[in-house]
């Protein structure tokens, strides 16, 4: 299967690359996550004053801010590779704009996963994880070759979202439980909430995209 092209896909690539560039140049690690990572207490309206340290994100767009921030080579390597492998496909198959509004709402879906996993929760979360998931998530339903059959009224399309989205959480918490204590802050809900946005919301994007072609 060749490759397609993806503008959006390449564009998001280079400017997670250049960000982390930039970041890692100057040293602004701890202040980028500071001002743009996502802390889940501020989604509930609530966060300890730090004015003293000058400018904030406004919490209600942390979801895309931090999603353009990440911690080591490894961290954004693993991202990027998956965006790039799964990212055109999607965005072949919706086009560029509505590929970019799953993304978007990939990020949210994941900083809400978090905030209802842990609304008190102090700990940073970076990265786009949550948002390439659901790029993940577009991507298993539109090119899974197995046929699904209905389950009773159940559709077959409905059976697949409703499979693959209990393995993919008994995915993310047997990782979770595995590496429990050794990869502190790793974001298992996060992961969950933006490939279930994925699962649910291709469809209805797809059947929006042909219907107005």
């Amino acid at each position: 299967m060749n490759m397609p092209v993806g503008k959006l896909t390449n564009g998001l690539i280079i400017a997670n690359v250049v960000i982390f560039l930039l970041i890692w140049v100057f040293g602004w690690e701890q202040e980028s996550i500071l001002r743009g990572g996502l802390f889940p207490i501020r989604l509930g309206g609530e966060f300890p004053d730090l004015t003293e340290h000058g400018w904030l994100v406004p919490a209600w767009l942390t979801p895309l801010s931090s999603a353009f921030l990440h911690i080591g080579l490894m961290h954004i390597g693993f991202n990027m590779f998956m965006l790039l492998f799964c990212g055109r496909f999607v965005e072949q198959a919706l086009g560029t704009r509505l590929m970019a509004l799953l993304y978007v709402a990939g990020a949210y879906a994941a900083a809400f996963a978090e905030f209802l996993s842990n609304s008190d929760s102090m700990v940073p979360i970076v990265g786009a994880s949550g948002a390439i998931f659901a790029i993940l998530g577009a991507y298993a339903v539109l090119f899974a070759r197995s046929k699904v059959d209905p389950v009773g009224p159940i559709p077959g399309h409905i059976v697949r979202i409703i499979w693959l989205t209990l393995a993919w959480i008994g995915i993310q918490l047997m990782f979770g439980f595995a590496t429990r204590g050794s990869l502190y802050g790793i974001a298992i809900y996060a992961h969950i909430g933006g490939f279930v946005a994925g699962l649910l919301l291709v469809r209805p994007l797809l059947e929006w995209r042909f219907r107005r072609a």
